[in-house]
């Protein structure tokens, strides 16, 4: 949201917001910007019959007084996906969709286009080497969005990716994810087969064809619709560093792992479609570093590397943990994750994470009880999570010092560090943590 209202304001617009309490990296870029509010909280006389439009922010409440204000005047309400949409009508769209991944395919993307200095906007959730803001609106004819499944806003529960209307569209891999929202397995999925049949006569469907379900959505004839599944891309990996296969040619990467092998391919295939060569796209991908918090270093020696990563969801912690162990075959791994999400954090989700870090020599999970309160679920404990995750050497901590303990006094030699959440290990700083390790 912070960075819908900088780009408005670099538009042109007259922005003004609220939040009742606002976090860094959003408070400064705000306050750069000009755009922070003056206190706190929520103010319904700000809201008044000259505003255009309230665009209303998905974690709101349904009875926020400014919210319920706009709707006494009759004042225009959007959600966000609707208001992007709303400053995109006439551009072509390109809908990056997926339970992991879509965020690194449509960087991928917006790097590749960025080298040949084609013209474009883009909504992406996470910061990119070279993109000061995470969203731009402008007079460009393509616009490339991330394209998130969960609700749109309080008072809209259908999935944002929806209410894009892409022209170009790609589902990455389908994992269960949002409990609190899709309450089965079978109505998450079926969010995304709604993405799949919303694709219009002469648009394309990108699909990842290993993946048993985005493969049976994917694979579904649908009237002129141009259909590119995709695969892991050919590649070898030589002294930690992974190199794509092409004929007789060998490009090095920055980034690694089967499931970047995966996103790189579908970017690939979408580019396509919108006029990029393969000649161009190989040429370009070499240089993409990846996006902040996807597998991002934070340390390293001869002996030891550390990385942190987004990954909370059980399919991106077993892609994660296991593109580590086959970058370093060597070295062992000790992977921590912290569950942090409504769903990682209860019961009935937990069995899910079955499996998931069988590629870790140490397995850590993290949890702070207080959070399972603050999410108003039922209590869990070391000895649930030890169960559910099938792991008989399994180190769980719930408490953040005795978890840095424990990291500090391991032995690193010939030992990589992955720290997976997406949240903050309860604000541990984990650039001084690779620091004393290191």
């Amino acid at each position: 949201m912070h960075n819908l209202a900088i780009a408005l304001k670099e538009k042109g617009h007259q922005v003004t917001g609220s939040d009742d309490e606002i976090y860094e990296p959003a408070k400064s870029r705000l306050d750069k910007h000009g755009l922070l509010p003056k206190m706190d909280g929520w103010n319904p006389d700000i809201i008044t019959n000259e505003l255009e439009a309230v665009i209303l922010g998905m974690h709101a409440r349904v009875d926020n007084p400014e919210l319920l204000k706009a709707q006494e005047l009759g004042v225009k309400i959007y959600s966000f996906p609707e208001y992007i949409y709303e400053q995109s009508k006439n551009k072509q769209r390109v809908v990056i969709a997926g339970s992991h991944g879509k965020t690194s395919i449509t960087a991928m993307i917006m790097h590749v286009l960025k080298y040949f200095k084609r013209e474009f906007d883009y909504a992406v959730g996470a910061q990119l080497n070279g993109f000061e803001n995470m969203v731009k609106l402008s007079n460009a004819p393509l616009i490339i969005i991330e394209g998130d499944e969960y609700l749109s806003s309080p008072i809209d529960p259908s999935p944002k990716f929806l209410k894009y209307h892409h022209h170009i569209g790609l589902i990455s891999g389908i994992s269960w994810d949002h409990i609190n929202v899709f309450g089965t397995e079978e109505e998450y999925v079926k969010q995304f087969e709604d993405f799949a049949d919303r694709t219009p006569k002469a648009g394309s469907l990108a699909y990842y064809e290993n993946d048993p379900m985005s493969m049976m959505i994917g694979k579904k004839e649908r009237d002129d619709v141009v259909l590119i599944p995709y695969s892991t891309h050919t590649h070898t990996i030589e002294q930690n560093k992974t190199f794509l296969s092409v004929d007789n040619e060998s490009y090095p990467l920055k980034v690694f792992g089967r499931h970047n092998l995966q996103n790189l391919n579908g970017a690939k295939g979408v580019l396509g479609r919108i006029g990029i060569s393969a000649n161009q796209f190989y040429e370009a991908i070499q240089s993409f570093e990846g996006a902040s918090k996807r597998m991002e270093q934070i340390g390293q020696n001869d002996i030891t590397t550390i990385y942190k990563d987004y990954a909370h969801a059980p399919s991106k912690v077993k892609a994660t943990t296991r593109a580590l162990k086959e970058q370093y075959p060597k070295r062992e791994l000790v992977a921590c994750l912290e569950l942090h999400t409504f769903s990682s954090l209860n019961k009935d989700f937990l069995s899910q994470y079955k499996d998931t870090m069988n590629y870790a020599t140490v397995p850590v999970v993290y949890f702070n009880p207080a959070t399972v309160v603050h999410k108003q679920l039922p209590e869990i404990t070391k000895s649930d999570i030890q169960t559910h995750f099938g792991i008989a050497d399994l180190q769980v901590f719930d408490d953040k010092s005795e978890l840095v303990d424990f990291l500090k006094t391991q032995n690193w030699e010939n030992k990589n560090l992955i720290m997976m959440s997406s949240g903050t290990f309860d604000n541990l700083d984990l650039n001084q943590l690779a620091a004393e390790i290191i």
